[in-house]
């Protein structure tokens, strides 16, 4: 039975807490695995724009799929990203992906789609770019502090560390496993930290080769609390 990993991203945070897009990529996901006759070994959820390559759950997907052998899915391509060049040095670095909506695609498939991706992203960009434009020529202000109620900026303080938080909690649930594990055979904290280092088990920041024996106690206390 093959296994799975399966990644999903969101574009806002609004995304992210409501599960709009997330839900329909997770149907989608679950019934390409269903119909393949294959396991759900793990999933991660990323909220963060398409033209952004900087993907820590992403790159802690593939680092598992690497690990255990299980295969990355993701529900359509530009759920993956919308920059060509970073779906293709994907491809060709042979990580085993398939995309629930283009099964079977060889490269050039996926290379073809992927420029449309990226052209629909300079679209998207251009047309806010002139909306912006014409909302300035109206007179009106853009972009400025004054905009911005008290109320609103601490509310946004609020979500955003409510948003860190979520994803400091879910890495720790997802490096649990192998930390518990070490801790069980006897490790000290400074042993656990050079064995995730010797492993290439990416720390929060999506980081090789960086556990310190402190950020292993912060998994642990992060769990504990």
């Amino acid at each position: 039975m093959n296994g799975y990993i399966a990644d999903y991203r969101v574009s806002t945070d609004r995304q992210g807490k409501s599960g709009l897009g997330r839900d329909a990529q997770k149907k989608q996901v679950h019934d390409f695995i269903s119909n393949n006759n294959g396991t759900l070994a793990a999933e991660y959820v990323e909220v963060e724009s398409g033209k952004n390559n900087d993907r820590p759950e992403l790159a802690k997907a593939i680092r598992q799929s690497q690990l255990t052998g299980n295969r990355l899915v993701i529900a359509k391509l530009d759920r993956l990203s919308r920059s060509l060049h970073y779906i293709t040095s994907l491809a060709e670095s042979k990580v085993d992906f398939i995309v629930c909506d283009l099964p079977g695609c060889d490269q050039f498939t996926i290379n073809l789609y992927g420029a449309l991706a990226q052209r629909e992203r300079e679209l998207i960009s251009n047309r806010t770019k002139s909306a912006l434009q014409a909302a300035k020529a109206r007179g009106k202000v853009l972009g400025s502090p004054q905009n911005l109620t008290k109320d609103a900026a601490a509310k946004g303080r609020v979500l955003g560390v409510e948003s860190r938080k979520k994803k400091a909690d879910a890495f720790a649930e997802n490096v649990a496993p192998i930390i518990n594990s070490h801790v069980s055979d006897g490790l000290s904290l400074n042993q656990v930290a050079r064995k995730l280092n010797d492993d290439n088990i990416l720390t929060a920041r999506g980081k090789a080769g960086s556990w310190t024996p402190t950020a292993v106690k912060n998994v642990l206390n992060r769990l504990a609390a």
